[in-house]
């Protein structure tokens, strides 16, 4: 990306002149960083620069009073850090480090100054970044975090990335290294293990200090001279990514039944993590809820798991880099819970000598579950999709899947997921159903948007596959695309149900007390939700995919759908309704009630409430721009 083009599409430069722009191209420096690299740290004097990200990511990683490093942002291509001491001369508030190699272009910080003289609007655009609502935010997070060392240790499997923990750079060998070389290799770097590459550095295979002791030093051994490396090497070890967490290392690991794994980033090896190493870190409670679901031996046994997500939510809330990761670890955990309770059902009907009939079907979660954004008290939505299979097999189908559908509704309802109340759910016969049945029902929801019908379809596009063959989740997403495109009206009926509620402010910023649960406002209803519909909404018109809001919202950024200032604000807002929405329900649960997204906005502090007040704004204002956009009347 060309600082040109960068500057052009970055707020605040775009309200420059075209030569005030060439002047600060031509003062620009290009610098590259490597990856992991503290470009700055909270505290730091200023650099004298602004630091605007050509390729590459950053993280913005700031301080906790318990010294506990966090991220707090990201930034990606062509936006900037390190803007805070432009005009303040103030020490960074933060830190800026890179996830990956990057390049920025360094702008100098007295430019910037001379140029804000003409232009103000700099400088009031920087003033206003500062004092960012979101900003607030994440103050108040850090000041309530939790400092002691055993909370810490169990957030901290959640918390890092392998990239942070890998061992680099990696030990490596040609396949004809001999056995000789491969042992010195290891003594002269102190590793127990060395992988094998090819010429492109792509891993074939690894050889460990066992594999020399089991077949070099052993009595019947090979000759260490002429053994070579693709003699000793064991299968191809497991790959992942250096933005994977410790958790899924973790969890992959112990079912894999393996001891290492080879870190990729953009299909470059760039390092290797052990078992060892992330028993390290390992976490009792942490593992219990992820390592041990899946040799959980009953539904009473997930239960007892499923109790125990409400601690993992606090120690995630003092720990965690953001909400949304928040959000996106607890979904993990919900996943494999149901995954597994989907599987001790199934072998309960095993061993009564039913057996699933031979045909492609995929059991699939909608709503927040197919989003990846499931808090503490998600309810049950789910549903089958089955192969196309011919009407003389429809007897035998139902057979297996009527009584199955049911047994899991219950089970999932005992272990902690209660029924959806609109029904929909798997015993539900509308919620199943071969390929062409889907085609016909959603081909009716569409054509004929009765507000029932659009309520089902606005849980339903959230769907994803959690068990079976996914592939049939593809064809429905190729289904859904393609009666949309028929009949896009449909949109303007999805945001003319949305558009019978308000976000709850009065005309002087008062709050609008819901009229059926007295005293109390709901962050989901009249707030989340109009961010998630507006922007599903944005994302079936243009045919595009992704599966979490702020995904999605990336994808709008990058089909210029909104520019990323906009979709930082969408963000920050929906992460400030996620945040106390969570809050509120840790507190529910500790004082032995439900889970609720209402919560009485004056029991909040001031700071909490403004924050509050500014993502309903920006709630209100993303259903003007739908509702300009749509046509809605």
């Amino acid at each position: 990306m060309g600082l040109i083009n960068t500057l052009g599409d970055t707020e605040p430069f775009n309200m420059l002149p075209e030569d005030v722009v060439e002047t600060i191209i031509r003062s620009a420096i290009l610098r590259k960083f490597p990856a992991r690299y503290h470009i700055f740290n909270q505290h730091d004097p200023p650099s004298g620069y602004l630091y605007v990200i050509k390729d590459g990511e950053i993280e913005i990683v700031a301080l906790s009073p318990g010294g506990v490093e966090m991220v707090v942002d990201r930034r990606h291509p062509g936006a900037f850090c390190g803007g805070t001491p432009v005009f303040t001369n103030e020490d960074y508030t933060a830190g800026a480090r890179t996830v990956s190699d990057t390049e920025c272009y360094l702008i100098p910080q007295q430019l910037l100054q001379e140029i804000a003289a003409d232009y103000p609007q700099i400088r009031q655009y920087f003033t206003r970044r500062i004092h960012s609502q979101l900003r607030n935010l994440y103050s108040g997070i850090m000041q309530d975090h939790v400092s002691d060392q055993e909370s810490k240790m169990e957030a901290y499997p959640f918390q890092k990335r392998l990239a942070e923990i890998m061992s680099f750079p990696v030990q490596t060998c040609l396949p004809d290294a001999t056995a000789q070389q491969i042992g010195r290799q290891m003594l002269e770097h102190k590793v127990g293990t060395v992988l094998v590459v090819d010429e492109k550095k792509r891993p074939l295979g690894i050889v460990s200090e066992k594999d020399l002791v089991a077949k070099v030093i052993s009595p019947e051994g090979i000759n260490s001279r002429t053994a070579r490396a693709q003699d000793l090497m064991g299968a191809k070890p497991h790959q992942m990514t250096v933005n994977n967490y410790m958790y899924e290392a973790m969890a992959y690991l112990e079912s894999h039944q393996a001891k290492h794994l080879t870190v990729m980033n953009q299909g470059e090896l760039v390092g290797i993590v052990t078992l060892r190493d992330l028993m390290r870190y390992r976490s009792q409670k942490a593992m219990l809820l992820v390592g041990k679901i899946r040799d959980t031996k009953s539904i009473e046994a997930l239960v007892q798991i499923r109790l125990e997500m409400v601690k993992i939510a606090k120690i995630l809330m003092h720990e965690a880099r953001t909400t949304v990761e928040t959000m996106e670890i607890l979904s993990y955990i919900h996943h494999c819970i149901l995954r597994r309770g989907y599987e001790l059902v199934q072998a309960e009907m095993e061993e009564e000598g039913l057996t699933p009939p031979d045909i492609s079907y995929c059991f699939i979660i909608m709503g927040s579950g197919g989003r990846k954004e499931m808090l503490l008290g998600p309810d049950q939505d789910n549903g089958f999709i089955y192969e196309n299979f011919p009407d003389e097999r429809k007897e035998e189908v139902d057979a297996y899947f009527i009584p199955f559908a049911k047994r899991l509704v219950e089970a999932f309802d005992i272990i902690g997921y209660p029924k959806c109340k609109g029904k929909v759910m798997v015993d539900n016969p509308l919620w199943r159903g071969r390929l062409d049945e889907w085609h016909d029902r959603i081909a009716d929801w569409i054509n004929s948007p009765k507000p029932q019908k659009v309520r089902y379809s606005t849980i339903f596009f959230d769907f994803m596959p959690l068990v079976g063959d996914p592939s049939l989740c593809r064809s429905l997403t190729n289904i859904v695309h393609q009666q949309i495109r028929k009949f896009p009206l449909f949109l303007y009926h999805m945001m003319e149900l949305d558009f019978k509620h308000k976000v709850p402010l009065g005309l002087l910023g008062r709050f609008i007390m819901d009229k059926e649960v007295k005293g109390k406002i709901s962050t989901k209803q009249t707030g989340s939700i109009f961010i998630v519909d507006c922007v599903r909404m944005f994302l079936l018109e243009k045919q595009a995919e992704a599966t979490t809001t702020f995904e999605r919202l990336d994808e709008l950024v990058k089909l210029k759908v909104f520019n990323h200032d906009t979709a930082d604000h969408i963000k920050a807002a929906y992460e400030a309704f996620t945040y106390l929405r969570l809050r509120n329900e840790i507190s529910l649960i500790e004082a032995g009630l439900e889970p609720s997204h209402y919560l009485d906005p004056y029991a909040l502090s001031k700071d909490e409430q403004e924050l509050l007040k500014e993502a309903f704004r920006v709630a209100s204002k993303l259903q003007d721009s739908c509702k300009r956009h749509f046509n809605v009347g």
